[in-house]
């Protein structure tokens, strides 16, 4: 493929990486999701409870629908699109800021590689912060840090399990004693 101004940098691996990589980390959470169908309008992941037996409780939900963006410049403007006819249509998205190097001006990528970002924004954060410019439909993080400090990666991850009231691993008090000591 020639290399044109439109696509000189556009990584599809690293873009399909960022799904699975949001996959990965809910999972670890404890969080079973499952992969929507490719070009899916609205939502990238379902995730449910691990336990088919769960049945919620109170204001627990059976799923939670997610929409990923991802951005893979470390020195990215901290903003992504998002189309606002999906608003409705997840509940919470998941920004994975990749951070794979530095590519503004005459930077190449080849520096500036740091550990990913996630941030897992309530559908109406991203409401309350999308701007619909008629050209490009947007939401922009940069100046609101302290804002959504408690949606970044774990305390973030950490919404999605209490919605599907998911208990944080552990081992029981009968699995230590069996180990042959607390812990």
């Amino acid at each position: 493929m020639p290399v044109t101004a439109r696509n000189w940098l556009r990584f599809p691996v690293v873009s399909a990486g960022a799904e699975h990589l949001v996959m990965g980390y809910l999972m670890r959470r404890n969080i079973l999701t499952y992969k929507a169908p490719p070009n899916n309008q609205g939502y990238d992941l379902i995730c449910i409870h691990p336990d088919p037996r769960h049945r919620p409780i109170g204001r627990q939900w059976h799923r939670v629908l997610v929409q990923v963006k991802s951005r893979y410049a470390t020195d990215c403007d901290r903003g992504f699109p998002v189309r606002q006819d999906t608003l409705n249509a997840f509940d919470f998205l998941i920004v994975a800021f990749l951070n794979i190097g530095r590519f503004a001006g005459r930077n190449n990528g080849s520096t500036g590689q740091t550990e990913p970002e996630f941030y897992t924004l309530p559908r109406a954060f991203v409401r309350a912060h999308h701007v619909a410019d008629p050209t490009w439909q947007k939401v922009r993080l940069t100046g609101l840090e302290d804002e959504i400090e408690p949606y970044r990666n774990q305390a973030g991850f950490e919404q999605i399990a209490k919605l599907l009231g998911i208990r944080r691993p552990v081992k029981t008090t009968v699995e230590m004693e069996l180990a042959g000591g607390k812990g």
